[in-house]
């Protein structure tokens, strides 16, 4: 399905021109519009005739762009924001242009070297052995869920037909991420909570008391303990160490979810706060929040690949070319390490990027990111009409407007949005309505979110 050459060419200028325009943009917030409102301004976008490239890239411009919130923006602070380099912006392109199929090394052997490089990156930075790999995939819940599915096959295995009928248990943290209980739930297994501390942390005295009293049958059923590296909500960082020497004890695997926290690791400064993660099987970083890469993309690295291999690896006949005799070190095939078979080359624009700034700028970006913290935690100290509801970990700020309840919370929110000064939403801590910044772009400034504060008085 091809254009005339004249059109294609318009299209290409025109497309190259927006992308380049969008990377260097100081971009604007903007806001949701109901889909009674989008048909309204949009028309009838797919027609038997077509309506033309140049007329659907205005509709995107002029009328859907703007109905999209940019993550990028400075002063959105809600959730876990994004802030991908121009770079890996950039080579998002080339790696649709390309027309790369990533699932295996015969297809695309050249793409999964340069996601192996990355990976490997990020495997050092955690400690991991020599042999340690995986893939990168859609997102942390893809990642979780991928590791959980290695860690029963394993202990399956291990249990030598046991527990081929048995449901598994998986032990996790209250603060644990809302995907590792829907992991469970897609698993079919159960899933046993631990109570975090007043932060919201898991220890592993903790993990040990709540351990305690699991009769011998249910002790015999866990598949994975789980830890968190930053967890969403309140940025906090486990006992990783604890944690792990109780996994460790018990020869159970041991899985770190570091989706939003774990990049802080490649910050001399930051690394010791992660102490610990080196005695994972498996943890899981994304890229997309704050190692400055577009979406989609999560990390998912293995201690022993060998075991996601065995269990995620699908077998067909129109596949058999792809397995007759695997090597780690020349046929490795990203499909067989999670639950997914096609799949885009998504660590591309992280490679380019790192490959582009070197590892060193990521680690001075992620020590701005921290230093706007600190000041903004000073900013809220000295106001008298807000108050820090805990010293953070890491990026992640909770803190409370005194006198408000949750609908001034919510009112204020909705206010600053559609005048496009900020996008901050509330969230509860505690069972109280409270607010949250979540710092991972390096352009953020203190002056900005100054400014935020202000409106709350």
């Amino acid at each position: 399905m091809h254009q005339q050459n004249d059109d294609i060419e318009q299209l290409t200028d025109a497309i190259v021109q927006y992308s380049v325009y969008r990377v260097r943009l100081d971009p604007p917030l903007d806001h949701a519009r109901t889909a009674a409102e989008l048909k309204a301004s949009a028309g009838d976008t797919i027609t038997p005739a077509g309506i033309g490239g140049l007329e659907a890239l205005r509709l995107f411009r002029d009328v859907l762009a703007p109905a999209t919130i940019s993550v990028d923006h400075t002063k959105f602070l809600s959730f876990v924001p994004a802030a991908p380099t121009e770079a890996a912006i950039l080579f998002d392109l080339v790696v649709g242009a390309s027309s790369i199929y990533a699932g295996s090394w015969m297809e695309g052997a050249g793409a999964v070297f340069a996601e192996n490089e990355a990976l490997r990156w990020l495997s050092d930075l955690a400690g991991l052995p020599a042999r340690a790999g995986g893939v990168f995939v859609s997102g942390g819940t893809n990642g979780n869920l991928s590791a959980l599915i290695a860690a029963r096959y394993r202990w399956r295995q291990m249990s030598a037909g046991r527990n081929d009928r048995v449901r598994g248990l998986v032990v996790a943290s209250a603060g644990a991420h809302s995907s590792i209980v829907s992991a469970t739930r897609a698993m079919d297994s159960d899933l046993l909570t631990i109570p975090a501390d007043a932060r919201g942390r898991l220890s592993g005295d903790a993990l040990c008391a709540g351990l305690a009293d699991l009769a011998d049958q249910d002790r015999d059923r866990i598949v994975a303990i789980v830890a968190t590296s930053g967890t969403t909500n309140a940025g906090v960082i486990d006992d990783l160490d604890g944690v792990g020497r109780v996994a460790n004890d018990m020869g159970v695997w041991y899985h770190v979810d570091g989706a939003y926290g774990a990049g802080a690791m490649c910050s001399p400064s930051q690394r010791g706060k992660f102490a610990g993660i080196e005695r994972c099987d498996s943890f899981i970083v994304d890229p997309h929040k704050w190692l400055f890469a577009p979406y989609d993309c999560c990390a998912l690295v293995y201690r022993d690949p060998g075991i996601a291999r065995a269990a995620h690896t699908q077998h067909a006949e129109y596949l058999d070319v792809l397995h007759t005799e695997p090597n780690d070190e020349v046929d490795w095939n990203p499909s067989d390490y999670a639950h997914h078979l096609t799949r885009r080359a998504r660590g591309l624009p992280f490679w380019f990027s790192l490959a582009t700034y070197g590892t060193d700028r990521y680690g001075e970006s992620i020590d701005i990111t921290m230093q706007l913290t600190a000041a903004v935690v000073n900013l809220i100290r000295q106001a008298s009409h807000v108050e820090l509801l805990m010293e953070p970990d890491l990026s992640v700020v909770l803190f409370r407007r005194l006198g408000w309840s949750p609908a001034d919370y919510y009112a204020w929110s909705e206010r600053e949005l559609l005048a496009g000064h900020a996008f901050v939403v509330p969230t509860s801590w505690r069972g109280e309505t409270v607010l949250r910044f979540c710092f991972v772009n390096p352009l953020t400034t203190a002056a900005e979110v100054a400014d935020i504060l202000e409106s709350l008085s």
